[in-house]
């Protein structure tokens, strides 16, 4: 006897209505990605405002200083890293195949992969002069998540109020706490893991010029970057100056690795527990396939902003288990 499945007119209505919620945010995916940046914004420079702040400083004025602090120092970091990155870095391009000839590993390593790092790398310089002028062309961009940022930090102390009026006391009790503490662990993640990369890639860049190795900037900088990625990131970054060092000799080659690892250990032991001790506690496997998502769905932007979403993610399930 077959069974009649009858749909009410009420969840016809609610799915075509989801459906058309879904289309619109996919249709302003744009200015949803601004809000998040500008989201992310407010939690890495809120503590900074807030103690501000406390001296006294306008609101508006706190946040307008903690703006031309960071730019000021992003300009600089940029405008003196930039030219010699770019140099060393389509230098280090050119110069690959003598290096991998003088390794012997053309002799284990098929030609033709050989030659697909050699067009990556390649395509390096120009991709950082690409990126390089991305940025500075959409500053439009970059203006709008900071107003947003502005204005939000201006509202925030208010959030309880305004929440309470439309919520009732009970609920917007609960969703400012749990506001709160997305943005303490946005806010910790997101300045913990500049700072993490920031340390291993001064700590990579000083140990390969002790060693000599050449091209110490640019090997420095992509230690620094692989840091976001959980364990395999490191020991990529690590590849091209090992092949610097058995380029040029077997004890600077092995030196050279045992400082890549002498550079985990550091970042195991030392590292991540002093610099991201408010660990959002975000499992490495989760963040590489939330890395791995991210870069599928919206290249680059969406992996930037993939652990972000994870730890809200976790945050509200958390927080929800916990109401049960």
């Amino acid at each position: 006897m077959t069974r009649k499945v009858e749909i009410s007119h009420k969840t016809i209505i609610f799915s075509f209505l989801f459906l058309l919620f879904v289309w619109f945010l996919y249709y302003i995916r744009d200015i949803v990605l601004q809000v998040f940046a500008s989201l992310i914004v407010v939690s890495i420079i809120n503590p900074f405002v807030s103690k501000l702040s406390k001296i006294k400083i306008p609101k508006s004025i706190s946040i307008l200083i903690s703006y031309v602090f960071i730019i000021g120092i992003l300009s600089v970091a940029v405008g003196t890293i930039l030219p010699p990155l770019v140099e060393q870095t389509t230098n280090f391009a050119n110069n690959l195949p003598t290096f991998v000839e003088k390794t012997h590993l053309s002799s284990y390593i098929n030609d033709g992969a050989v030659n697909e790092i050699i067009s990556q790398l390649g395509s390096l310089p120009g991709q950082i002069l690409k990126a390089g002028i991305s940025l500075f062309g959409n500053i439009l961009s970059i203006l709008t998540v900071l107003i947003f940022a502005f204005y939000i930090l201006l509202v925030r102390d208010k959030l309880d109020e305004n929440l309470e009026l439309l919520l009732g006391k009970e609920k917007s009790k609960s969703l400012v706490n749990t506001l709160n503490l997305i943005e303490t662990k946005l806010g910790g993640w997101a300045r913990g893991q500049l700072l993490l990369m920031l340390a291993i890639g001064v700590v990579t860049y000083i140990g390969l010029l002790v060693l000599g190795i050449p091209y110490a900037l640019p090997l420095a900088l992509l230690a620094g970057i692989f840091e976001m990625i959980p364990f395999i990131g490191p020991i990529i970054a690590a590849i091209p100056a090992i092949i610097l060092g058995f380029s040029a000799s077997p004890f600077l080659g092995f030196a050279t690795l045992t400082f890549a690892i002498l550079i985990q250990q550091l970042e195991n032991y030392v590292f991540v527990p002093k610099i991201m001790e408010k660990s959002t506690g975000v499992s490495p496997i989760i963040i590489l396939i939330g890395l791995a998502v991210g870069y599928r769905l919206a290249g680059i932007t969406g992996t930037i902003i993939s652990v972000p979403v994870i730890i809200i993610i976790q945050t509200l399930l958390q927080e929800r288990l916990k109401d049960n």
